[in-house]
């Protein structure tokens, strides 16, 4: 389930092959479906807000009253909308001939998948749909987004430790900007120290679905972690000093990063049998 060291696709293809393409944007799912030549086969989008209401997003987000700039979503409504929208293009779409997935997503969302969730991606029920499932999946029922504003002091606090804002900019692509995973991670640990304990794995909303489509951890992509503060934009590796400088035993909550072309895994069992 891992990225493997293939980046591409066997060829030649069957003819009549098919490629579906997600986009995991604020406000909805998106899925496009296109033949060989590029053609759109077919296209549809769930929106959050108005066909999975009781989540209770605005604009496809929760904002928290008690915090001022803490804003989040809750990732088991991603999974839902995943779930949603290929029953959707279930009629429309021969998904016996999709030969190879992609998608995209917003970028800095960190998912906080709990103690036992790998093994729970590994043996979903194709049964039922993911929601249910993945319920207890999450240590944080919430994921912080890209509109979060809430980590000024850790932002500080990280280039504090790194030799500055410049310094970090050189090392990782840009100073500590709120928005940034690792701030957002950092935040975690010291504000829920119970949730970054009980945190199995860490994934960037991209690698959160890639993760259910292949029923396991997903690596994250490195043009996504360039997004975290973390890693270093020469050898595209998560830097040592930039995990120790945000939380302790990062490196094995967030797991290996892997270029962006690379294939992820296989689609898993659940998604080939329902």
């Amino acid at each position: 389930m891992a990225y493997g060291d293939g980046c591409s696709l066997p060829l030649p293809l069957p003819d009549g092959s098919l490629f579906l393409g997600f986009d995991c944007s604020t406000q909805s799912l998106k899925a496009t479906v296109l033949d060989a030549s590029l053609a759109i086969v077919a296209h549809d989008a769930v929106h959050f807000d108005s066909e999975l209401p009781h989540y209770g997003t605005e604009g496809g987000v929760r904002r928290d009253a008690a915090e001022p700039g803490r804003i989040v979503s809750p990732p088991l409504m991603w999974a839902e909308a995943l779930d949603l929208l290929l029953r959707r293009l279930k009629p429309r779409v021969d998904y016996g001939r999709v030969a190879a997935v992609s998608g995209s997503a917003q970028q800095h969302g960190s998912v906080y998948w709990g103690r036992g969730a790998g093994a729970a991606l590994a043996s979903l029920d194709p049964a039922w749909g993911l929601a249910p499932q993945l319920a207890g999946a999450f240590a944080a029922p919430e994921s912080p987004v890209w509109m979060d504003s809430s980590t000024t002091a850790q932002c500080r606090e990280v280039e504090a430790a790194l030799g500055g804002a410049l310094a970090l900019a050189r090392m990782t692509g840009c100073r500590a900007h709120e928005r940034c995973t690792g701030p957002q991670i950092r935040k975690m640990f010291q504000m829920r120290r119970g949730i970054y304990d009980g945190t199995e794995r860490i994934s960037l909303v991209s690698s959160f679905m890639a993760s259910l489509l292949i029923g396991g951890y997903a690596c994250i992509d490195q043009t996504d972690g360039a997004g975290m503060n973390l890693m270093d934009i020469e050898t595209r590796q998560l830097r040592q000093d930039a995990l120790e400088a945000t939380a302790p035993d990062l490196d094995v909550k967030i797991g290996k990063l892997a270029p962006a072309h690379a294939i992820a895994g296989t689609l898993a069992p659940y998604f080939v049998q329902r």
